[in-house]
């Protein structure tokens, strides 16, 4: 496992390579579709977003409510493609690292590689266990949203899979070969 740190510099992120298992520590901020579309919106409109972007990461994530005396409720990935097309605009404004579940277009692993950028894989279906790696939970915009509002969390020891390097290195492709390869015996 090697051990990171938010916000995540270009070292960093250059020495991570697909299908690398890495232990996440710092703050991350959740988002998903709704919250990135009106980050975009702010964008294009030239307005200042909710928190500095540069050099951090997004997690797609909606926690449910935090039980009484913790920070978060389950905090389980959600798909990630419904983010796809707001991503590159968010990374070519300074954004570094995404984490979520499956597969990314071909426009985002572009811009990953174009931004020197990462994206990472969270565990599905161990919300609960996830959960117990946020330390701390903010909310910090678009309250309304609910659980898609934007939260700044403090996460400790998160586990994570880098899926997309920043040479565009798809571990789901390269695990899939494998596979096959072994199958082909």
């Amino acid at each position: 496992m090697i051990r990171i740190t938010t916000p995540l510099t270009n070292d960093v992120i250059k020495s991570l390579k697909a299908g690398d298992s890495v232990l996440l520590t710092g703050y991350v901020y959740t988002a998903r579709d709704a919250a990135h579309k009106r980050l975009v919106e702010l964008i294009k409109e030239g307005k200042e977003l909710p928190f500095d972007i540069k050099g951090q990461i997004i997690y797609y994530v909606g926690p449910t409510p935090a039980k009484e005396g913790q920070p978060i409720g389950s905090a389980g990935p959600t798909t990630s493609y419904r983010m796809d097309p707001y991503t590159p605009l968010l990374l070519e404004k300074g954004l570094k690292g995404m984490i979520g579940k499956g597969k990314r277009s071909k426009e985002v692993i572009d811009s990953i590689k174009k931004n020197s950028c990462i994206y990472f894989a969270a565990i599905g279906g161990a919300a609960a266990l996830t959960a117990k790696c946020v330390k701390s939970s903010e909310l910090i915009a678009y309250e309304d949203l609910g659980a898609e509002a934007i939260r700044r969390l403090y996460v400790e020891d998160l586990p994570l899979v880098v899926v997309v390097d920043s040479n565009g290195n798809n571990y789901y492709e390269i695990g899939q070969r494998e596979y096959l390869s072994l199958c082909d015996k």
